[in-house]
This record gives C-alpha cells, sequence and structure tokens, in this order.
C-alpha cells in the first residue's frame, strides 16, 4: 500500500510540474493534482495495458513511438474525467506526459518494487 501511495505522489509531482512548465497544462487546485495523480495510476493499471495490445500492430510499425501517443491519451482521459485539470490539445498532453514519465522514471531509480527507497552501494575491489 505504502509503494502505491508513493507513486501516486510521484505521479502527483510528475503533473505538478507539467502544470508549472508546460503551456496549456493547467490545474485549478492542490487537491486536483493528487486526484490527478491517483486516477492517472488506475488508468495506467487498468486502461493503458488494454490499447497497448489492441494498438500493438501500430506500435510495432511506429517502433514503439506510439506508445507516446497512448501516454499522451491518458493523460487526456485523466483530463477529460477530473474537473479542474484541463489540457489545451495534443500537444500539451503529449509534453507532459512525457515530463510525468521522466519523473516517475527518474523515482524509479531510487523506489524499489515495495515501495522503500533503495540505495545502491558499488563496492570497488583493488588488486
Amino acid at each position: 500500500m505504502r509503494g502505491f501511495l508513493l507513486r501516486v505522489l510521484i505521479s502527483a509531482f510528475g503533473i505538478w510540474l507539467a502544470s508549472e512548465f508546460v503551456p496549456g497544462v493547467r490545474v485549478d487546485a492542490t487537491g486536483t493534482i493528487f486526484a490527478a495523480g491517483l486516477l492517472l495510476g488506475v488508468a495506467n493499471a487498468i486502461v493503458r495495458p488494454i490499447l497497448t495490445i489492441v494498438t500493438l500492430p501500430i506500435t510495432i510499425l511506429t517502433l514503439g513511438l506510439f506508445l507516446l501517443v497512448i501516454n499522451a491519451a491518458m493523460l487526456g482521459l485523466v483530463a477529460r474525467l477530473l474537473p479542474g485539470f484541463h489540457l489545451d490539445g495534443f500537444g500539451p498532453a503529449l509534453v507532459g506526459s512525457l515530463l510525468v514519465s521522466l519523473t516517475g522514471w527518474v523515482a524509479s531509480w531510487y523506489i524499489g518494487p515495495t515501495g522503500r527507497v533503495e540505495i545502491l552501494v558499488v563496492e570497488s575491489r583493488e588488486r
């Protein structure tokens, strides 16, 4: 449960970054950011795998770049379902989803599957 909540907070942080730095992404209130993080997590867990399977031929044809469109669609779905979260079109959704994905990717370097912060120690062996 802690891992899920931590990932929701990371998604919310990415959405906040997108609202600050991407023109066309707007969030009305702080609570909306957390609700959007939660809803994005649910959409990525349920809807995204189905879309990925359905669009597999075009994803293969585009060498995986169509997955960026699916990520933008998930952010657009969240904006459509959640009042107070606004996207001005496909461009802001694409750039915003890239920023949210990048935030999650960087955070996953430090957070393990259980939701705990993991620190890797590299030992050097001198001969």
